[in-house]
């Protein structure tokens, strides 16, 4: 296998959740990483995770600007003003950026910027957030424009492999418009369903299940954060939401007049969407249902229904645990390959275990 291109020093911008975590990953790979930030608390703590030093003198080559969207732009242009380092970004809106970055260089500055993203990240932010295995396994996508440097690009997708993640090639353009879809719309309609709780009766709240968390998890992210990130791709985001409003005019007018066709047509667009999502390991979604099972709140049950599991041999794609109000038991929803459900629901409750599909 060739040498990694990518030997350092590597200077990363901004060492909050993100930052940290790429100075973490890189430093488990042996490159020096110097950190920079507005917040000296921060470096040192990024530092005392062990993501990097401060920011010293001399060349590095490659820069990594990790800062709010509203400073991208500014951060990138200042660190094309370097020599000759490459520069990336980690922001999750790239046309915006990319527009005002080449108001402010030359042409053979701009060569030198290529911008990335990776599909990775937490409702927490801040270094102690931070972990070297955040990337591990995700998209990092990777959007040059027309005029960069092929080198710069092999370098940027050289570090997301680095970092342990899997390079995917965008224009800024496309990249802005997959986000949309698949990030910030879905982030906005959680906020939206979240909001409705917040003045919400008591009574109606202690009805919480696990649906209305599933929906709503990702709403407690940054308010600061991702009011910056949807108006930055605001141009994506209008016509989703234009048709977002279309939907819900239909489903409000179909529920007032009692159409049941039209509210299941809708509903069952809802389940073809959710069978459009790459499987775990990518490809096509495969078949999967879920078997529920009520685990006792002690110590050591979880970990007793995992090793049951293991020694039945059903493999589980995924899993989630849903907490009664009141009650001395959790449910822990287990999801598997269809056709293995029933094997595993007979087994376990062979077991003595309380299960239902």
């Amino acid at each position: 296998m060739a040498a990694s291109p990518l030997t350092g020093p590597v200077l990363v911008v901004g060492a909050g959740l993100l930052g940290t975590s790429v100075g973490l990953a890189l430093r488990q790979r042996g490159i020096e990483v110097q950190l920079s930030d507005v917040s000296a608390e921060n470096v040192r703590t990024a530092s005392g995770l062990g993501a990097g030093s401060a920011r010293s003198v001399g060349e590095v080559q490659l820069v990594v600007v990790a800062v709010p969207p509203d400073h991208l732009a500014d951060q990138i242009t200042d660190a094309l003003a370097g020599r000759d380092e490459v520069v990336t970004d980690v922001g999750s809106v790239k046309s915006a950026p990319l527009a005002a970055v080449r108001s402010h260089v030359d042409d053979r500055q701009l060569r030198r910027y290529v911008g990335g993203h990776p599909m990775a990240g937490s409702e927490r932010s801040g270094p102690l957030a931070a972990s070297a295995a955040l990337f591990a396994g995700r998209p990092w996508a990777i959007t040059p424009h027309p005029d960069a440097d092929p080198a710069a690009v092999d370098l940027v997708g050289e570090l997301a492999r680095l970092c342990g993640a899997l390079p995917v090639m965008f224009s800024p353009e496309e990249h802005d418009r997959a986000v949309a879809r698949t990030s910030h719309l879905p982030h906005l309609l959680a906020a939206l369903a979240a909001g409705r709780l917040s003045d919400a009766p008591a009574a109606h709240l202690a009805l919480s299940g696990q649906g209305v968390r599933d929906v709503t998890r990702i709403a407690a992210g940054d308010p600061v954060l991702w009011q910056q990130i949807v108006v930055a791709n605001a141009a994506a985001l209008t016509d989703l939401l234009a048709e977002i409003r279309d939907d819900l005019d239909r489903l409000a007018g179909a529920i007032d007049r009692g159409e049941g066709e039209a509210v299941g047509a809708l509903l069952a667009r809802g389940v073809a969407g959710t069978t459009a999502i790459p499987a775990k390991h990518g490809g096509p979604a495969q078949p999967v249902a879920a078997l529920f099972v009520a685990v006792p709140d002690r110590p050591g049950e979880l970990a007793r229904l995992f090793a049951d599991t293991a020694e039945i041999g059903v493999n589980v794609e995924d899993l989630r645990i849903d907490h009664d109000p009141g009650r001395p038991v959790g449910v822990v929803e287990l999801t598997l390959a269809d056709d293995r459900v029933g094997f595993l629901q007979d087994s376990l409750e062979a077991r003595g275990w309380t299960t239902h599909r």
